[in-house]
């Protein structure tokens, strides 16, 4: 894939790709359509269904909530739908997702959301109370 370096489109010809540059310090809420590649600053809001690559030397400070996240940067705040932390990436924030990969080297501090709400021991058991104070021998 050639937004990670590698050489390759990805998708097919009419995919979207947006790329913001180290130099890039932008405040504000994103939307995309497609894939984007933030290496810069980014402080505020991306509501998107798209593809978000977080850059090495990336700061993301701010709710994430996308498609697919796949971070080697750093994002501060709450993310929802992250597939893949990258050595060195950081987040720092929840985490909202299905499924998570964190690589080792990588950090992540915060609560991590994966779905399971209940415990099968958190079923609820009878309420019924048993008043019987008779001594049995």
């Amino acid at each position: 894939m050639w937004i990670m370096g590698e050489g390759a489109h990805p998708g097919g010809d009419n995919e979207n790709v947006t790329f913001l540059g180290k130099s890039v310090d932008f405040k504000g809420n994103i939307r995309f359509n497609g894939i984007i590649r933030v290496d810069g600053r980014l402080e505020g809001e991306i509501p998107t269904s798209g593809v978000l690559i977080v850059g090495e030397h990336a700061v993301i400070k701010g709710i994430v909530s996308v498609g697919t996240v796949m971070t080697s940067g750093k994002i501060n705040g709450t993310v929802r739908v992250v597939e893949q932390i990258l050595k060195p990436g950081i987040v720092i924030g929840n985490i909202r997702t299905p499924s998570i990969s964190i690589e080792n080297g990588s950090h992540s501090h915060g609560m991590s959301d994966m779905g399971a709400h209940k415990w099968v021991e958190d079923q609820p058991t009878s309420n019924k109370t048993i008043d019987d104070f008779t001594p049995h021998a």
